[in-house]
């Protein structure tokens, strides 16, 4: 009975540490880009893969970096362990501590920390600051690695060996080193790993067009990860499986002189792939490496821009061409929410040429004079951007003095025709009890007051601590029947049917219906949140005229056309409407609505810090419930 308990615990374990990576694995096989939906085998997204620019930069950055820093750490972490291992008892203990506390410090602490360091000593945010951070957190691993077998070497044998004539040094290399070898190791693996996983401190010390895997995933959750990583991802685990077992391919017995001959050749080879090989390929790595980043650090004849954008928020051919007709070089960052983005901005930490921030951060951003008005005059396509469009952005940017209009959508629901045998045109939906655990809510606090708000019959950029209260006790009343708060998921979640009601942006509204043409989408006839995203140019902008070049490029009726091929969110841009292939695609009441069914909806206002404060609170108290 004991051993079947055994057994039955051991295959739980091996459940739940490995059935996300096998799921991972077969989707990176899925035909479709939804994870809710089958759509066939393939391994198209294999060769997606090595052809997407973007994912192997960022692969090759997390590498090199981790190598590197890896590398160096564990060189400097050696030789502060050895002279630490010098040291009485008493300074070791103190020094060990003061080594142990940025491990035990928080991620973010660290983070920030650096950054601000490096702004202060004026260092630009980029490669050279994220390996001299990831090399600063690594440094107390391999000191604790390398420690405890320091204090296992026996000091006589070393000096016997300068008895018996060896230098210090050769003393060194042939007593000490061999017997700590294997903690320098372990301290090197500890802290390429470290680096590898990094995403916190990498966050917060990357500058301007360098992004690894972790960063680089991160800021495509708002239109959700590429099936491109569940592939890298799948590459991976299979390479560092293949490793560990040619690592452990040693025989467990050597009785047999068969056996001996047996494993003889694979341990010989084990030897000869780790020791000769894998570091000779790390070197050539590097060194290819160098050449490549110093490459890309030169900068074309006719300059750069640097843009600061949405993640996965324009068509990659749009920057390629724009370089190519221009000869500008892009330098492309991206930013996952209008918050994040804010406080780059605001510091001025790095000096972006061009923004892209919604509405309400737009009448933040000039409040708070971060912007340069821009000189329409080096923006002759602005003829291509709808009027309309031009007067609603006058809610956050009164004179249209600051910003041209990039991409457009509505909030609404999206709905499943076979769960939902009734018209839909109202909010009231999400409060019918027949819908209980099958409505799906956006879990952000002005689209959820948004919602409520206007289902009551008030702006959705209220103030008023009365209006606020009810819509805060209508969403309490609503959550008994919410199946859960999502954001991006709430796609896979409608395309799998996995519920029948969900409060979405109409650009993923417009997916979900190409991948489940049971969904339908209204804007609900009380109104609802019209956002708009549009190009900005801070007000310390080293390239002025080039960001002005690119958002003309931009408003190009042709370029339009391909960002809304490729993104699916609305354009401001009639001509660019009228050049897209797909007659479904180009006369969609989802992405094109009529203006009737616009007439009640309104874009956020930045509502001022204390208004802001006082919805977060009151969104947690509907959370706390």
């Amino acid at each position: 009975m004991k051993t079947i308990a055994k057994k039955i615990y051991l295959a739980l374990i091996c459940i739940i540490l490995y059935a996300p990576i096998v799921t991972l694995m077969v989707l990176s096989f899925n035909n479709t880009k939804t994870r809710s939906k089958w759509g066939g085998f393939t391994g198209k997204w294999y060769v997606s893969l090595f052809q997407n620019k973007e994912i192997m930069n960022a692969l090759y950055t997390t590498l090199i970096i981790a190598l590197l820093s890896a590398l160096i750490a564990t060189l400097i972490g050696t030789c502060a362990a050895l002279g630490m291992q010098a040291m009485n008892s008493r300074m070791r203990t103190l020094f060990m501590g003061v080594t142990n506390i940025p491990m035990l410090n928080a991620d973010i602490v660290t983070g920030v920390s650096l950054m601000l360091l490096f702004i202060a000593f004026r260092f630009t945010l980029g490669f050279k600051t994220i390996l001299l951070a990831h090399i600063t957190f690594n440094i107390p691993y391999v000191i604790l690695s390398v420690m405890p077998k320091l204090k296992q070497t026996n000091r006589r044998t070393y000096e016997a060996a300068l008895d018996l004539g060896a230098s210090p040094a050769y003393a060194f290399f042939k007593v000490v080193l061999p017997d700590i070898m294997p903690g320098i190791f372990s301290g090197f693996l500890l802290s390429f790993t470290m680096s590898l996983d990094d995403f916190v401190i990498t966050h917060f010390t990357k500058g301007p067009g360098i992004d690894t895997l972790s960063t680089k995933i991160y800021s495509e959750v708002r239109k959700g990860i590429k099936p491109e990583m569940y592939a890298l991802s799948t590459i991976m685990f299979v390479t560092v499986l293949l490793l560990l077992i040619l690592v452990n391919m040693s025989p467990a017995e050597k009785k047999k002189v068969v056996k001996i001959k047996r494993f003889g050749k694979a341990q010989k080879f084990g030897r000869f792939f780790f020791q000769r090989l894998v570091p000779v390929a790390m070197a050539v790595l590097i060194i290819i490496g160098g050449f490549i980043y110093g490459k890309n650090d030169v900068i074309s004849s006719q300059g750069q821009v640097i843009v600061y954008n949405w993640g996965d928020y324009i068509d990659p051919d749009v920057i390629d061409m724009f370089e190519e007709e221009t000869g500008i070089d892009v330098v492309y960052e991206e930013f996952e929410t209008n918050e994040i983005m804010y406080p780059k901005i605001q510091s001025g930490a790095i000096a972006y040429d061009v923004v892209c921030p919604s509405d309400y951060m737009i009448q933040r951003m000039i409040e708070n004079n971060l912007l340069e008005e821009i000189n329409y005059d080096n923006i002759p396509n602005l003829k291509y951007i709808d009027q309309k469009y031009m007067d609603l952005a006058k809610g956050f940017d009164p004179d249209n003095k600051y910003s041209v209009p990039y991409l457009w959508g509505t909030v609404g629901i999206l709905y499943n025709k076979k769960m939902v045998d009734e018209p839909i045109d109202s909010w009231g939906v999400l409060w019918d009890e027949k819908y209980k655990d099958s409505i799906l809510m956006q879990d952000s606090v002005r689209d959820a007051f948004g919602v409520a708000l206007k289902y009551l019959g008030y702006s959705l950029n209220s103030t008023d601590l009365d209006e606020l209260q009810a819509a805060k006790n209508l969403l309490i009343e609503q959550k008994p029947l919410v199946q859960a708060y999502v954001i991006d998921q709430v796609r896979d979640k409608m395309i799998g049917n996995e519920a029948a009601l969900g409060v979405i942006y109409s650009g993923e509204a417009l997916y979900c219906q190409q991948e489940n043409p049971n969904l339908d989408y209204v804007i609900p006839k009380e109104g609802s949140n019209l956002w708009i995203d549009s190009w900005v140019i801070p007000k310390n902008a080293e390239n002025k005229e080039h960001a002005e070049e690119f958002i003309n490029f931009l408003c190009r009726p042709d370029i339009a056309k391909m960002n809304f091929e490729y993104i699916t969110y609305s354009i401001p841009n009639s001509a660019g409407q009228a050049l897209i292939e797909d007659d479904y695609m180009r006369n969609s009441t989802i992405a094109f609505p009529d203006i009737d069914q616009l007439k009640n909806c309104e874009t956020f206002n930045f509502l001022g810090d204390e208004n802001e404060a006082l919805y977060n609170e009151l969104w947690r108290e509907v959370k706390s419930k």
